[in-house]
């Protein structure tokens, strides 16, 4: 494994071990805040940000998203995880108690084109996205050499409509050992299952080549040209089993004109790309992406 980053996830555990994030789903009502601070605040926690969204005071959804220090974290969060099932039931609540220096476990899957995963492989290199990277998988080779290069395992499962299930087989069994927490397409130009997608719920992130809903599919600047449109972008989402259509995280856009050919639609949107997939990446290791319904809520 990269020793440069190594060093860096060492730093940051250290810095983060009394750290904690808190992120609530409940159906909106009286005292949710107030309960939650008075949980916090018997285990001498400090609340450092918190961030919460209401859909409708009556009625609707309730969600919120807490950062806190606690003294002695490490020793007190399978305490405090019990704890808290009592104050979650009150308010019906779906929810994750996570230590910060707990880093997430990431598998890449990436095809031909790399420029999502330089940028990834280079956000981390630099310690901007705080995971771990047990391995890479592609159906082709051309990232080989990269990923190798620093000192991530490579796992080459070439794949096709014909051998489809078999090559997913492997794949979950991967996911399986390498205990892996979070799948990133970066450009991985196959359509997943749906036995895949259920085993990983709102744990696949993609980035598509277009600014969703349209577009949808495979050569979306081929027909982004054909179209004439003035404004091309890219979609992060979560992966579901309706094509394309899953959560969105993160979005962005970049103007075009008539001088613009196929070509360099495609050399702008990549570099859209590039910056949307990093930033939903990061915004879901950080847990501030919770989803409900077809939606996300970003704190």
């Amino acid at each position: 494994m990269n020793t440069l980053f190594n060093n860096q996830a060492k730093v940051y555990k250290e810095k983060n071990k009394n750290r904690g994030r808190l992120l609530i789903k409940c159906p909106d009502q009286p005292g949710i805040v107030a309960h939650i601070s008075k949980f916090l605040f018997q285990h001498q926690a400090n609340i450092i940000e918190s961030s919460q969204y209401s859909t409708d005071h009556e009625g609707g959804n309730f969600f919120m998203r807490i950062e806190f220090e606690c003294p002695d974290l490490p020793q007190k969060f399978g305490q405090m995880k019990e704890s808290f099932i009592n104050v979650a039931q009150d308010f019906e609540m779906e929810w994750k108690l996570q230590q910060n220096s707990e880093l997430k476990r990431t598998a890449i899957f990436v095809s031909k084109q790399l420029h999502c995963l330089r940028e990834i492989l280079l956000e981390w290199q630099n310690g901007d996205m705080m995971m771990e990277i047990p391995l890479v998988i592609s159906n082709h080779l051309e990232a080989k050499e990269i990923v190798e290069s620093l000192g991530i395992p490579f796992y080459h499962i070439p794949a096709s409509k014909e051998n489809r299930e078999e090559v997913e087989t492997k794949q979950l069994q991967l996911l399986e050992e390498y205990n892996i927490d979070v799948v990133i397409l970066a450009r991985y130009m196959q359509i997943l299952t749906s036995r895949f997608v259920s085993a990983q719920a709102n744990k696949i992130i993609n980035i598509h080549h277009s600014f969703l809903p349209a577009f949808v599919g495979a050569k979306p600047y081929d027909r982004a040209y054909a179209r004439g449109v003035k404004i091309i972008g890219a979609t992060s989402h979560y992966v579901t089993n309706d094509l394309d259509e899953g959560p969105i995280i993160e979005q962005d856009i970049s103007r075009v004109d008539h001088r613009d050919e196929v070509e360099d639609l495609k050399r702008k949107g990549a570099s859209i790309e590039r910056s949307v997939l990093a930033r939903a990446v990061k915004w879901h290791l950080e847990d501030r992406v919770i989803v409900y319904g077809n939606k996300t809520v970003v704190f």
